[in-house]
């Protein structure tokens, strides 16, 4: 194909960034965390959207934290908390946090989802143990500040990903590099103060004001890296800690983009070829090449005129990754573009259109992943390691996973240095839980994650392609989620993964014809799957 073109007037841009006079936090977490008086929480009800909204069985508060830990008695912003309570006094079993990923993702809302979804897979009781805590962590949501620098960044119709031209990089260039000098402008003072390290001393505040000496942890996705930063810095107040969808510290954070890259590359063939398994239902293609050209055909006639005036090609790009993301999205999405395709109908895909004005889970995103390591600054770098894997054949995800990161480019500061996770004899048995066809955090993460902590256990959901996947349907997983929660019990150790459970053939392979469309999306809102979260 036509080689992408390199705007060389950008690489100077970007090695520059936008000279806002802040500097990164060289906090590399090494130093103890602030002393924080176990004075409370003073709990109250949480804002609801109806009688029947799970959030009317949950208490809500803020606790205040340090800006800047090596200075607790400066400036405080605050972390908003959500707790979902145990009904079992006899046999409670204290704290659980708990955290969908990002970074960025709202975790206020999972305090009775969390306790839902354990409830779902047979072992109420041992939710019932628990208290659970969610949260928002700093930045996100309804702590406060929550940080925002363009809400209309995301309004259709954006610019194309794939640039086909110097003009058209340009483009997505400048927007970037708006957008992090918007960040700088607003929110200067707290950029630097938005590691992960950081979070994680929330979470010890947010211990002690719970009057707590040890929490348990659930963590999805980068959910898994936050806990085991925590974990790093905090051993001894670590009972239990359940990660799910691990990130590999080795390529925090640019690296693990190209990793990604690669990994959605399958996942998106994956689903391409089980919509031509049933074309007589979809009519899109009877082999996943048919598919995958009858996909890019539909995405380069939105370029030339929007689906319904809204949905160009990044926004029908950004709806179908889901499906790379989780099986339970491969009807719906199915459905929704042989519609378009074959009746003209775009219903379905609007229904999932991201409609913009609100850019908060990806202004976070970019800020954490910016202040806790350090990213090129050339923007060479940027397009030929793209390029250099859009020609190899990873086409889906390449340049859109530039666009979501970009910014990083333009920072106004460097991060790092990068937190080095290690192991600890004070730490407790961990449970580590990985599929081995997940695109978000790869297989490796799993394995890297493991040899990490030593004291951990790592299962492997064989041939799973959802990513983050307990608490979805699979018992061999949840089983074993559930026990180690309950009681602590932890597979044997063995060289490599310590136990497997192969993937549930009907939620990895779904037969359209035995399941409702509208059921399909399985467990919405676990692991918010949008844009390229780790």
């Amino acid at each position: 194909m036509k080689r992408i073109l390199l705007v060389t007037a950008a690489a100077a841009v970007a090695a520059g960034g936008t000279g806002a006079a802040v500097a990164a936090n060289a906090d590399t977490g090494r130093a103890g965390a602030a002393p924080v008086a176990a004075t409370g929480i003073d709990w109250g009800k949480c804002e609801v959207s109806g009688p029947n909204d799970p959030m009317n069985q949950a208490q809500c508060a803020q606790v205040a934290v340090p800006l800047d830990y090596s200075r607790p008695g400066g400036r405080k912003i605050s972390i908003a908390v959500s707790r979902f309570r145990h009904t079992d006094d006899k046999n409670y079993k204290g704290v659980l946090f708990v955290n969908p990923g990002g970074p960025g993702g709202s975790g206020l809302p999972y305090a009775p989802a969390l306790a839902r979804w354990i409830a779902g897979t047979g072992h109420a009781d041992v939710a019932a143990k628990y208290d659970i805590i969610g949260f928002d962590p700093r930045g996100v949501g309804s702590s406060k500040p929550a940080l925002t620098c363009d809400p209309n960044f995301f309004n259709p119709v954006r610019p194309d990903y794939v640039p086909s031209s110097k003009k058209e990089e340009a483009a997505w260039i400048a927007k970037s590099a708006k957008y992090a000098k918007d960040c700088a402008t607003k929110f200067g003072w707290l950029l630097p103060h938005m590691r992960t390290t950081d979070a994680a001393r929330d979470i010890d505040t947010i211990r002690a004001a719970l009057g707590q000496p040890k929490i348990s942890w659930y963590g999805f996705s980068y959910g898994t890296y936050f806990g085991a930063t925590y974990a790093t810095l905090f051993p001894k107040r670590v009972d239990r800690m359940v990660l799910d969808g691990n990130v590999n510290p080795r390529t925090v954070w640019y690296d693990s983009q190209l990793e990604q890259d690669k990994a959605f590359e399958k996942n998106m063939k994956s689903w391409w070829a089980w919509i031509a398994k049933w074309d007589s239902l979809y009519h899109l293609g009877k082999t996943e090449k048919a598919v995958e050209a009858k996909y890019y055909a539909t995405r380069a006639a939105a370029k030339k005129a929007p689906i319904a005036g809204k949905i160009g090609p990044d926004e029908l790009d950004d709806i179908v990754l889901t499906a790379g993301y989780n099986t339970g999205y491969y009807i719906p999405f199915a459905q929704a573009l042989s519609a378009w395709v074959n009746g003209n109908d775009a219903s379905g895909l609007l229904d999932w259109l991201n409609t913009g004005g609100e850019d908060n889970d990806f202004a976070v995103y970019n800020a954490v992943q910016a202040a806790d390591a350090k990213w090129p600054r050339s923007w060479s770098k940027w397009h030929n390691d793209a390029a250099k894997l859009y020609k190899q054949g990873y086409r889906f995800n390449t340049w859109s996973n530039v666009w979501y990161n970009a910014p990083i480019a333009f920072w106004p500061f460097n991060g790092g240095p990068k937190f080095k996770l290690q192991g600890s004899k004070s730490l407790p048995g961990m449970l580590l839980v990985q599929s081995t066809q997940d695109a978000a955090t790869p297989v490796v993460g799993g394995l890297e994650m493991h040899k990490v902590f030593p004291s951990s256990r790592l299962v492997f959901e064989l041939g799973g392609k959802t990513h983050a996947n307990t608490l979805n349907g699979n018992a061999c997983l949840d089983d074993k989620v559930a026990a180690y929660l309950d009681t602590g019990a932890l597979p044997r150790s063995h060289r490599g993964p310590d136990a497997y459970c192969k993937a549930v053939p009907e939620l990895n392979d779904p037969d359209p014809t035995a399941m409702q469309a509208k059921a399909a999306g399985a467990r919405a809102g676990k692991d918010l799957p949008v844009g390229r979260r780790p």
